[in-house]
């Protein structure tokens, strides 16, 4: 009698994960040159065939390049992100020393809000909101997919302020929020969907870093509840002492 062996993790898969996170630790940096495939090869220990499998994984992801006749050269360093009483994704890119960006997706002036979304704003269940969707980029690169949601009623026109200004801090002030705190944030890991690997240029099933939280104003009022989907090799998630 046979049976079947549990799954396991290919082992080019293992490499590359391993690389991955030699990479965030800071034994490569932006620019290092990667050993060559006979020392990975000797280092894990795995045929040459393997660790090309590996490292060509790594370049479909964007975390390193290749030269031929060269080797393998760090591409990606993962970016500081603080997660603090005031997150906003500009300041936090420019402080990691990256250019920030962010491309629109999705604008949706009035849906009715899921009984999750309307909790976490103090809505009735299936009040309004507004849905803004986009993908945010560091130096050109995506690095998350993001998602934030707004009180229609105190908000109307809200979509409009933010098409033209991708900014989320920009247009909350057009409607006299100037200022927000971060009144609670929650994180989990996820595996990136073929939708969301996509966007991120990820292979699916990478992880991701999940992030959702609430944004109230000066009256400790809900206005903005997000979510965001961090690409886990391009993003490292920090906690501050931020007041």
């Amino acid at each position: 009698m046979t049976t079947k062996s549990s799954r396991k993790t290919p082992l080019w898969q293992a490499i590359a994960g391993a690389l991955k996170g030699d990479i965030a630790e800071g034994r490569y940096r932006e620019g290092d040159k990667l050993p060559t495939e006979s020392e990975l090869a000797e280092r894990f220990g795995v045929n040459r065939h393997t660790v090309r499998h590996a490292l060509s994984t790594l370049v479909e992801d964007g975390v390193i390049r290749t030269r031929r006749g060269a080797g393998a050269f760090v591409t990606a360093r993962p970016t500081d992100y603080p997660l603090g009483a005031r997150v906003r994704f500009n300041q936090n890119l420019l402080a990691a020393g990256r250019t920030p960006d962010r491309k629109i997706l999705q604008v949706e002036e009035s849906v009715p809000a899921s009984p999750v979304v309307a909790d976490r704003l103090g809505l009735a269940a299936g009040e309004q909101v507004c849905v803004y969707r986009g993908l945010s980029l560091a130096d050109g690169q995506p690095v998350a997919l993001f998602e934030s949601h707004f009180p229609a009623a105190r908000f109307a026109g809200i979509g409009a302020a933010l098409r033209e200004l991708r900014s989320v801090t920009q247009s909350l002030a057009r409607f006299g929020v100037e200022d927000y705190v971060r009144q609670s944030t929650r994180l989990s890991a996820r595996a990136a969907d073929a939708t969301q690997a996509l966007h991120l240029g990820l292979t699916e099933g990478a992880p991701l870093l999940y992030s959702e939280g609430v944004n109230v104003d000066a009256d400790d009022v809900p206005v903005e509840f997000g979510r965001t989907w961090f690409a886990g090799d391009r993003i490292t998630l920090t906690l501050g002492d931020e007041s």
